[in-house]
């Protein structure tokens, strides 16, 4: 059974850095069946741009960002879990955000949206829960973005979740990070669309690595006009984003990433220990510069210090920071392993 629906946020809604929203609502899509006593959710953030479309289905058979983890006897195995991947609040694909309608104007919100944080996301997620009567989930799962709102998650939500999986997130963002991402957000408030282009080139490289740069392209030359293929590459995916993505969605969501801070909430080893988790995987990068191992492993100290049952997978791959989407087969296999000696 798949679903794709919207729940409602608290009426109003106080985001965590001031302001509220009135009448927002959160799009999220489920995949499997709850269970009648409604223990076999599995919560799902994702990383900056996705939508809440993370599997096909039969009522939408477009092929979703995690395609293959989800379903049938998949790692995120239908049979056993409902599966509900939540759409961020502030993006631009269903939940409110920038360009949803203000109530009070009748008209978008725009650049009049207010600032969010990713406690924020992680309440909207937990409204989604509320809304299907879910009291606690045998898991909450995220990968990039969505790996540093399952920490806001469970630091404000102790009692919500069984298990806790963190895939290249952060409990705080580098300044090397929030240095790259400055640059991006400048570019797109100078010039939302050629900034907004501008922003996903230097995202892409940030996401990828040197070796596979090198592996993939070396210096072959353009066959487009331009200089050479890398820059046609580049191309390509600022197309792709700016054809489909909300400037200032990016600008929020970006803002939000550098803002958070785990340790706003209390020493993490303190927060982690009362939210009383079973047990925890963190799967992190080598090649990942954006959120770098070296902070997964941060994450696992906290864990460890709480007295946490913690797996921490450090991987090597050419596709640094998007190995999670370019390999999901292998990151699939980590997880199929740990949710099912987990949940025996």
């Amino acid at each position: 059974m798949t679903t794709s629906a919207l729940a409602p946020l608290p009426f109003p809604f106080a985001l965590y850095r001031g302001g509220r929203l009135i009448g927002g609502s959160i799009r999220y899509e489920s995949w499997g069946t709850l269970s009648a006593d409604k223990d076999n959710a599995i919560l799902l953030f994702t990383g900056l741009s996705p939508s809440a479309h993370a599997a096909s289905s039969s009522n939408d058979p477009q092929p979703g960002w995690w395609e293959g983890l989800i379903g049938p006897d998949a790692p995120l195995d239908t049979n056993k879990f409902c599966v509900i991947c939540v759409n961020s609040l502030g993006s631009c694909f269903g939940s409110t955000g920038p360009t949803s309608l203000d109530p009070l104007t009748g008209s978008p919100y725009a650049e009049s949206f207010p600032d969010i944080a990713l406690e924020d996301i992680a309440s909207g997620g937990c409204a989604v829960l509320d809304s299907l009567g879910i009291a606690k989930v045998q898991a909450v799962i995220g990968p990039s973005l969505g790996g540093a709102v399952v920490l806001a998650f469970v630091a404000m939500y102790p009692d919500r979740a069984h298990r806790l999986l963190s895939i290249s997130g952060t409990m705080a963002a580098s300044a090397h990070a929030i240095a790259l991402r400055s640059i991006q957000r400048e570019a797109v408030s100078s010039d939302p669309v050629t900034g907004l282009r501008l922003a996903r080139k230097l995202g892409t490289i940030s996401y990828r690595s040197t070796k596979e740069f090198k592996q993939r392209f070396q210096r072959e030359r353009s066959k487009t006009g331009r200089d050479f293929a890398i820059e046609d590459y580049l191309e390509q995916q600022a197309d792709k984003f700016a054809g489909v993505f909300d400037p200032v969605s990016y600008l929020r969501l970006s803002r939000a990433i550098d803002l958070f801070d785990l340790n706003e909430h209390g020493p993490p080893a303190q927060l982690f220990e009362s939210a009383k988790l079973e047990s925890a995987l963190v799967i992190g990068v080598e090649e990942d510069w954006l959120f770098t191992i070296d902070e997964q492993a941060d994450l696992v100290h906290a864990l460890q210090a709480a007295g946490v049952t913690v797996e921490f997978q450090r991987l090597s791959s050419l596709y640094g920071h998007d190995a999670f989407l370019a390999e999901s087969v292998r990151f699939g296999a980590i997880i199929e392993r740990w949710l099912t000696r987990q949940t025996l």
